[in-house]
């Protein structure tokens, strides 16, 4: 009943939000429901009302999943809502990106929403607290999970998606890529290398084989040398052409890479309603939700062909239904992360995508 009056109500409260700027209805909305969840007897009863049920749960590159629908990374940058995101019924969440030292982004306003598309636009530019902080915080979070005696089944998993700073020469980014993977190592699940986000001055050309190749294997040695070594992904953007595409499957069967997201925004306004001087006027950006998700699902497709279905895909880009979802896993993902559709689907959309896939 609650998820029925959710659906329901929803729309009239989103259209509410948006009279308001994105950032401070993103952090109002969700220290509101933080203070909710903090209060035990209504935590459990929006558990109750999001949660999906585990008859879709999981094993993928040897992690077990609880369901396949998870938060992408950008939403929860700095790991201050796990708790309430578990309680959404997320079967994974990605922090992040995460760098080595902390940094403010690009200057305000940089999130815009266009709600005839169904799309966001972002130049965040990597704002985060910091590695360290944000380890400290996992690592809390982590040991409240363990003390919660109301927690049934198996924890919700926690990805690190890592990048450089901004102010990090692209020959020295290896370095940044190693600090963030040595200090969460023992907090996160898996590991996201960031190369393909479109508002660090720079990083996408970090996508090229040589340069990948670098940071990639650099972190695989590191990472082997541990007794329980951890997945380690790459993130890679819509905007590949054929070649890179086909570089980036080869590179990832050379070096063992357990997994692909796929994909980042988009640098693309190919598709769009709004008009073109509203898009001059926004400027650049990452494009995410609707217009991406034709895109993001023909490079699945090519990458899950291209590695001989090898290596799971986590799809990302234009999933609001379960519809959505059931055509990335046609295409050949494993998994799906949701961001944009989350915003304007509501809370209910883990289990309402879980509903139709099962």
């Amino acid at each position: 009943a609650i998820t029925y009056l959710c659906n329901m109500t929803y729309p009239l409260l989103r259209n509410i939000l948006f009279f308001f700027p994105p950032e401070d209805v993103h952090y109002f909305s969700m220290n509101l429901l933080q203070k909710a969840c903090n209060v035990p007897v209504i935590k459990k009863i929006i558990t109750n009302a999001y949660a999906p049920g585990t008859k879709l749960s999981k094993e993928v590159f040897g992690l077990h999943f609880k369901n396949p629908v998870g938060l992408g990374a950008g939403f929860d940058k700095n790991a201050l809502y796990l708790t309430e995101l578990e309680a959404l019924g997320f079967g994974f969440v990605e922090i992040g990106t995460v760098t080595p030292l902390p940094q403010p982004g690009n200057d305000a306003p940089r999130l815009f929403r266009l709600p005839k598309d169904k799309a966001l636009i972002n130049r965040m530019g990597f704002n985060n607290n910091g590695v360290k902080a944000i380890s400290a915080r996992l690592k809390c979070w982590k040991a409240s999970q363990l003390s919660d005696k109301s927690l049934t089944g198996s924890s919700m998993i926690v990805g690190g998606n890592i990048g450089k700073n901004k102010n990090t020469t692209n020959e020295d980014a290896w370095k940044d890529y190693e600090i963030c993977f040595k200090e969460l190592y023992e907090t996160v699940d898996y590991f996201t290398v960031n190369v393909s986000s479109p508002n660090t001055p720079g990083l996408r050309a970090l996508q090229e084989k040589d340069s990948l190749r670098k940071i990639l294997l650099h972190l695989q040695t590191i990472n082997q040398s541990k007794d329980k070594p951890k997945p380690l992904l790459l993130k890679i953007a819509p905007d590949l052409t054929q070649t890179q595409l086909d570089d980036i499957a080869e590179l990832s069967l050379e070096i063992n890479l357990d997994g692909l997201v796929a994909t980042n925004t988009t640098i693309s306004r190919n598709g769009l309603t709004i008009p073109s001087s509203e898009i001059v006027k926004i400027g650049a950006g990452g494009l995410s939700g609707k217009p991406l998700q034709t895109t993001s699902t023909k490079v699945i497709e090519y990458i899950y062909n291209a590695t001989e279905g090898k290596i799971p895909i986590i799809a990302s880009g234009g999933i609001f239904t379960g519809k959505d979802a059931k055509e990335k896993m046609d295409a050949g993902a494993a998994l799906v992360q949701v961001w944009t559709g989350f915003i304007y689907e509501g809370p209910s959309i883990t289990k309402n995508i879980c509903t139709h896939l099962s």
